[in-house]
């Protein structure tokens, strides 16, 4: 099964990066434009925030199957930079906030009135949310915790 989650959650980063990047754009293009907060605006909106939930469901469930955490979690308590320490707990850490960002700026941008200022809120929240993610992605060229573009079976 934690080959089959590892693969899952390496495809699901591009899906959730994918969608933050089109909803950005669509966004700041909305707001700059004045566009109205049209139905195709709000599907983006909506499954952006869904993909990100699922990505994160999976993420949960390769935490707790995880070799590295079991380890961390059954060692001697220290805390350093290392790969262990990464996905033990700046990893998970930083993407649940980054979640908890996209959840709460959909949940925003679904109520206001005004088109611009859900075009606004989807822009701030989103951006806010893909940098922290940019941060705790294990990328190939992090000085944190290398992985590949995407992890096959």
């Amino acid at each position: 099964m934690f080959p089959t989650l590892i693969f899952l959650h390496s495809i699901f980063r591009w899906l959730v990066l994918f969608g933050l990047v089109n909803a950005i754009f669509v966004a700041f293009r909305g707001f700059s434009k004045n566009l109205n907060f049209s139905k195709k605006s709000d599907l983006i909106r909506h499954w952006t925030a869904t993909i990100a939930h699922i990505q994160l469901m999976i993420g949960f469930t390769l935490y707790t199957q995880s070799p590295l955490v079991k380890y961390y979690f059954t060692s001697p308590k220290t805390f350093d930079l290392s790969e262990i320490s990464f996905f033990s707990i700046i990893h998970g850490s930083l993407m649940l906030v980054a979640i908890i960002i996209v959840t709460i700026g959909s949940a925003l941008a679904k109520r206001k009135v005004a088109d611009r200022d859900k075009f606004k809120t989807m822009a701030i929240y989103y951006s806010i949310a893909l940098l922290i993610i940019f941060i705790a992605i294990p990328w190939p060229f992090s000085p944190l915790s290398q992985r590949p573009f995407i992890r096959l079976f």
